[in-house]
């Protein structure tokens, strides 16, 4: 039996996760640190909501932070996210795929 508090956990993973503008934050840093003030002008959200999904990212040990003066910086702290990420890659293919199957087969 699966143990509810394993779940939760994972649940509460997949929803940092489960956002758009969190998915755009992290794939801008993949290629190495930025500062929040770079972040930002890339988001075309507010800053604060930025702010507030950069928090949740870094409270749930995906990203890692430093202050250099009044800038923050940000990182990739678990690069195994790319991994969840690229397996719902292949299940989004292979789920088009077939849907792309049974259309051709109902012609």
């Amino acid at each position: 039996m699966i143990k509810l508090k394993k779940v939760e956990l994972e649940a509460q993973l997949l929803e940092v996760l489960a956002q758009p503008t969190r998915l755009k934050i992290l794939y801008f840093l993949r290629d190495g640190e930025r500062c929040a003030c770079e972040i930002n002008p890339m988001m075309r959200e507010d800053p604060s909501v930025i702010s507030r999904h950069l928090v949740k990212m870094r409270d749930a040990g995906i990203l890692g932070c430093r202050k250099e003066g009044v800038s923050i910086y940000y990182w990739i702290k678990e690069p195994r996210v790319f991994k969840v990420l690229g397996l719902i890659d292949e299940i989004l293919l292979s789920s088009v795929q077939e849907r792309a199957h049974d259309i051709r087969a109902s012609l």
